[in-house]
């Protein structure tokens, strides 16, 4: 069986490719190796320059003015007129995306995994596929990625517990001496809480960063008895996305922010980029370079912090005071741009 373009993986990133190619008339698969589009460990925090104003008000939770950051000497409350950050259910925000790349007339197949790449075809464990094009939309480890040949060095680890209950506030707290270069926060949604730490894989191994979780959740209070611990690489080992036909998106290009992890954003932004070189033959993609430029500054800036203890230790103080100061603003820290990407169709 033929189609022009062949994606591989149904997260953000190929779902948005699969609707743009499909609205321009290509004949386009999608795999998804799991049994359901949508579900994903996240957190569920998209901001607002992100995101955040380019999917329908439903699919958004809970809405921030305010962030509240602590580290070990600052405890602060940075706000703003409009919302910072804004949580939404990774799952129905997939099936929505889904709906519209089907609508468009993108052929979906979930419980395909894919087992084996070459030039021409794309192997599931069921069948083949002969393609022209192909798109690796799936995720921190792509086959699709280790197929070109690209290896991953560069990976984030994140761990979530879901606590029942909506909190009041969202919070980032910087503690160096249990997260690293990473962070934990507290992510409010309609009735469940994303309670989480996240760092770099090279600056500390998950099972301390999970031990550091759990300190800090015992210090706070927050009870984890009976949960089950989530756990999810992010891959922001970016070396490219674009090679002849066959194109990198999302986690598998490596896109997501080292400093944060968020990767939501990049992942749709890159699909729908990618999808347009193909349609278009276009060479410019101004909006992705920007943030591929903004990628790469925040990896910079991680491999500086974490290079000895005193930065370790100064560097979280310091961007909490440039906040406060608003010497900086969350859009420094963010990947997100106004670009093209918007959403005019019908809410489906």
């Amino acid at each position: 069986m033929y189609f022009h373009t062949i994606i591989v993986g149904g997260g953000p990133a190929g779902l948005a490719c699969a609707a743009a190619l499909a609205s321009k008339g290509k004949e386009t698969l999608l795999l998804e190796r799991k049994s359901r589009i949508g579900p994903k460990i996240c957190a569920g925090g998209i901001t607002w320059s992100g995101a955040a104003q380019h999917i329908p008000d439903y699919l958004i939770e809970k809405k921030f003015h305010e962030q509240h950051l602590v580290s070990s000497l600052q405890n602060t409350t940075i706000g703003a007129a409009r919302p910072i950050v804004f949580t939404i259910d990774r799952e129905k925000m997939g099936q929505w995306m889904a709906r519209r790349a089907q609508k468009a007339g993108a052929i979906i197949k979930t419980g395909e995994q894919v087992v084996k790449i070459d030039e021409k075809q794309v192997k599931t464990r069921a069948r083949s596929y002969k393609y022209d094009y192909l798109i690796g939309a799936d995720g921190s480890s792509s086959l699709v990625r280790r197929y070109i040949g690209l290896p991953v060095t560069k990976i984030g680890v994140g761990i979530q517990y879901c606590l029942p209950g909506s909190f009041p506030e969202m919070e980032w707290h910087l503690d160096p001496c249990l997260f690293k270069t990473g962070y934990c926060w507290i992510f409010p949604h309609h009735d469940k809480t994303s309670v989480g730490a996240y760092a770099c894989r090279q600056d500390i191994k998950p099972a301390r960063l999970k031990a550091g979780l759990h300190h800090w959740m015992d210090r706070q209070n927050l009870k984890r008895q009976n949960l089950r611990p989530e756990a999810a690489l992010i891959n922001f080992d970016y070396r490219g996305w674009r090679f002849g036909k066959r194109f990198l998106v999302g986690d598998a290009a490596g896109l997501a922010s080292g400093i944060t992890g968020e990767g939501i954003y990049s992942a749709i932004l890159s699909g729908e980029n990618a999808a347009r070189c193909i349609t278009s033959k276009a060479q410019s993609t101004p909006g992705l370079d920007n943030l591929i430029n903004k990628q790469q500054l925040h990896a910079r800036l991680l491999k500086l912090v974490g290079r000895n203890r005193l930065t370790l230790k100064i560097m979280p103080e310091l961007l909490i005071l440039a906040l406060r100061m608003r010497l900086l603003n969350y859009q420094a820290l963010e990947l997100g741009c106004q670009s093209s990407i918007k959403y005019t169709g019908p809410r489906v």
